[in-house]
């Protein structure tokens, strides 16, 4: 419909364009400026085929000619599927590259030098005793566990480490408790909950015993100050 010549009309005036219209000149401004902006014969995605149409190898889409091509490639169909190929071309080089000095930082010695990690199923909870324990001569009070691995891995030892009541994710954390984690393959790791007071290090006070013939481990561990005094 002609809406400038009609009677009543303005020169110069016409009727609001509708989303086909408004599509049609967005397309074809997009063309004419990689028109003057792009150098086709360097784009490694175009394909001209036997009917003399153009073909995107990126997205697979057909194109009459080379303005329609042009204007593909600044939508966004082609731009997103030039931004995950960049991605993946990326992560491809860095893979053939090696991991970085940060990502090396960042993994276990065992993974970063290469050498295998061994694998274990777990076979479940080793028995154990927890014993309350008193030098006779000092009055320090603590704790003995005994721990049975009839079934303990070839080669294995029970590994132990001290545990911060803000480091585990089972219970509410209370400043007033620690753990005494203990773990050895195949088996579950256990951890004993025990006042978080100051242990006495030194020699005779502390200690841990591995018998290989019994597959018995044993941690003995004393307070440095007797229960109610400072």
């Amino acid at each position: 419909m002609d809406f400038q010549n009609r009677v009543g009309s303005k020169p110069g005036s016409g009727g609001v364009a509708g989303s086909s219209e408004s599509n049609v000149d967005r397309r074809e401004r997009l063309r004419k400026l990689a028109l003057e902006t792009i150098d086709i014969s360097k784009d490694p995605y175009i394909l001209k085929n036997h009917l003399g149409s153009y073909e995107c190898k990126l997205c697979l889409t057909l194109h009459t000619n080379e303005g329609s091509y042009l204007a593909h490639t600044q939508g966004k169909k082609h731009q997103a599927n030039l931004a995950r190929r960049h991605a993946r071309e990326a992560r491809i080089g860095a893979a053939a590259q090696g991991p970085t000095p940060a990502q090396l930082a960042a993994q276990p010695v065992a993974d970063a030098l290469g050498v295998p990690k061994k694998q274990f199923i777990k076979i479940g909870r080793p028995g154990y005793e927890v014993l309350k324990v008193r030098d006779p001569e000092t009055k320090q009070h603590g704790f003995l566990f005994r721990i049975a691995y009839p079934e303990i891995a070839k080669g294995e030892k029970p590994r132990h480490r001290f545990m911060g009541a803000f480091e585990q994710r089972i219970e509410v954390p209370d400043r007033n408790w620690q753990y005494v984690v203990v773990a050895a393959e195949p088996y579950e790791t256990v951890a004993f909950k025990v006042p978080a007071r100051e242990i006495d290090l030194s020699e005779g006070k502390f200690f841990t015993f591995w018998d290989p013939e019994t597959k018995q481990y044993a941690l003995q561990l004393l307070y440095r100050s007797a229960y109610g005094s400072r």
